[in-house]
């Protein structure tokens, strides 16, 4: 039985979960350090992974084959780059993007994370030789542009302007870090079950904030993440949609959707967390920021849709 819409469905249930995760990290931020918040959805996540491969028998015709004997059979390198690309991808650009997250707020965010999208074609284009043509630096340019006009904004309340453009700054990081990760990653997901592929990438990056946060001085301050408290009523449930459901829609969405539809509709999330930041965080929806949300849709969309604008211009000249 087929369903109209199905992986379509699963794209925009993507995005809006990703955006609510981003309002309850925002929130957690607030009583817990970005490394221990990391951490913390790390191991969350970690512990939903494991259920999920548990119940994978009865969700292969959604996963594929998530079995022990597909598992070990996939060859030692395979394992390294799934792990390289955690340590790049979570340990490194998550702390980075929840330290962001904290300084410029949900709605700016939310504009910046869109340069995930042209920095995956760059390193696309470095590290497994895929072309970029003139319509992919229009539409980077865009999103610059975007970003750029955010840079410009009245800063959230208790904090600097100064402040303001190192927020950005590091999510520009946090951004590039997520695309090196996964591009890294990309060859070896072809041929490795998803799920188990999710949990190396994550348990790579879980061991790495151990280590960290064991040699750091502030260690039994990162670790009390731990100890139940107030502060698990947005952390817990930002793990559960940010590190885990979302991912679950994502990985379905390009299962049943093409890609190019499910790339468009996972950059909802900017309107849903736009949205949302108004909503709940009451943080101002001004006509910068709806400039720089335009600037930057606009882009993503020239990138992502680059075959049809090419032909297109083709077609004009």
């Amino acid at each position: 039985m087929t369903y109209p819409l199905l992986g379509e469905t699963f794209a925009l249930l993507a995005a809006l979960t990703w955006a609510f995760a981003l309002v309850l990290f925002k929130y957690s931020g607030e009583r817990i350090s970005p490394l221990a918040l990391n951490l913390f959805k790390c191991v969350v996540g970690i512990v939903l992974l494991a259920v999920t491969i548990l119940a994978a028998p009865f969700l292969q015709p959604l996963l594929g084959d998530e079995s022990l004997e597909c598992l070990f059979s996939q060859p030692a390198r395979s394992f390294w780059i799934l792990a390289a690309s955690g340590v790049i991808g979570i340990a490194l650009a998550d702390t980075l993007f929840l330290y962001s997250l904290n300084i410029v707020g949900v709605g700016i965010f939310s504009i910046v994370d869109l340069l995930y999208t042209p920095f995956v074609f760059v390193f696309s284009w470095l590290m497994l030789t895929e072309q970029l043509t003139a319509i992919h630096f229009v539409g980077a340019a865009l999103i610059v542009a975007g970003v750029l006009v955010t840079s410009g904004h009245t800063p959230p309340p208790n904090t600097t302007r100064g402040r303001l453009v190192i927020g950005i700054i590091v999510g520009v990081l946090a951004a590039a870090s997520l695309s090196l990760g996964i591009v890294l990653a990309k060859p070896v997901l072809d041929e490795f079950p998803l799920i188990w592929a999710a949990t190396v990438r994550l348990g790579a990056g879980a061991l790495t904030l151990v280590v960290v946060t064991l040699l750091s001085p502030a260690r039994k301050t990162h670790w009390s993440v731990f100890r139940p408290s107030m502060a698990w009523k947005t952390a817990v449930p930002a793990a559960v949609l940010g590190t885990y459901l979302a991912y679950l829609f994502w990985i379905a969405g390009f299962k049943y959707a093409d890609a190019s539809i499910n790339a468009i509709l996972n950059q909802t999330t900017v309107i849903f967390a736009i949205i949302l930041a108004t909503v709940i965080l009451k943080e101002r929806f001004t006509k910068r920021k709806m400039a720089a949300v335009l600037l930057a849709v606009g882009g993503v969309l020239i990138v992502v849709l680059h075959e049809h604008f090419e032909n297109l211009l083709q077609r004009i000249t």
